[in-house]
């Protein structure tokens, strides 16, 4: 007899009443007793009601930790300050100061490949995003990351983004993050345009949206400038208390539309 039940042995456990019905029913007839009262049926043996067998829980298996490459190691290392805990964009040559300062460290191929795996990673590219400066290897902020280089990293983060999250309606997200770069970018929005748009329709439609989305903002804040100095008041306080906004708001709003206002200085 063996520990496992059987199929057949867990329906009696299961249904016990079921199963004697069909062992009385198969008992062959018998005869009734000499005062003509009917033979006792004889009493079945109870059926002891076994306790289910609990699966051992298996043991979770400890994840494997993800392999680093030894150069991203040593320039943890060196540099824990733009590659430890926080990321940072680096500035351009960063790869030739490297081999400069540590000859005896880095091999150039692999320190090549380092590089591009710390550039390809999403924290980095969140800092890309972020419009954060580049920065030299003393952590020093050098120059500014390009806009076209802020637009693809948020592009490539939000494609990311989506494979982690199918189903899931992240574009207002991206047309979002997308227009404040823009605004960011110190570049009107034609200029912008021309320099971040490339083959693909799609990433082209998103970027449409979002200068669409920029050119409502601005012609409301124009039309609030109109309704300020067509209204007769001297005090943006007054004219904010009149229609019931806020001072500040209506302040910044109307500073800004009037910089708007101005024509654009001219290419260098």
């Amino acid at each position: 007899m063996t520990d496992t039940a059987t199929p057949q042995e867990e329906i009696q456990e299961v249904q016990p009443a079921e199963a004697e019905g069909t062992a009385q029913s198969h008992q062959p007839h018998q005869q009734p007793n000499a005062d003509g009262r009917p033979p006792r049926a004889p009493r079945q043996p109870r059926q002891q009601q076994r306790p289910q067998r609990q699966k051992p829980k298996q043991a979770a298996q400890p994840q494997r930790a993800r392999k680093v490459h030894p150069a991203l190691e040593k320039l943890f290392e060196l540099y824990p300050g733009m590659f430890g805990a926080r990321f940072l964009p680096l500035k351009l040559g960063v790869f030739q100061d490297l081999l400069e300062k540590h000859p005896d460290d880095f091999k150039k191929d692999e320190l090549k490949v380092a590089l591009g795996l710390h550039a390809r990673s999403t924290r980095y590219l969140e800092a890309v995003a972020a419009g954060l400066a580049r920065h030299d290897l003393d952590g020093n902020a050098v120059e500014p990351v390009a806009p076209e280089h802020v637009h693809h990293a948020i592009l490539e983060l939000h494609r990311r983004r989506v494979q982690r999250n199918p189903g899931e309606d992240l574009r207002p997200q991206l047309v979002a993050r997308i227009a404040r770069a823009v605004e960011a970018s110190g570049l009107d929005r034609e200029a912008y345009a021309v320099l971040v748009r490339s083959r693909d329709e799609e990433t082209n439609a998103v970027l449409d949206e979002a200068l669409a989305e920029l050119a409502r903002q601005a012609a409301k804040r124009e039309a609030l400038l109109r309704a300020f100095e067509a209204s007769g008041r001297s005090s943006e306080h007054e004219f904010a208390e009149m229609y019931g906004m806020d001072a500040d708001e209506v302040a910044r709003t109307l500073a800004r539309a009037r910089t708007e206002r101005q024509p654009a200085a001219p290419a260098a």
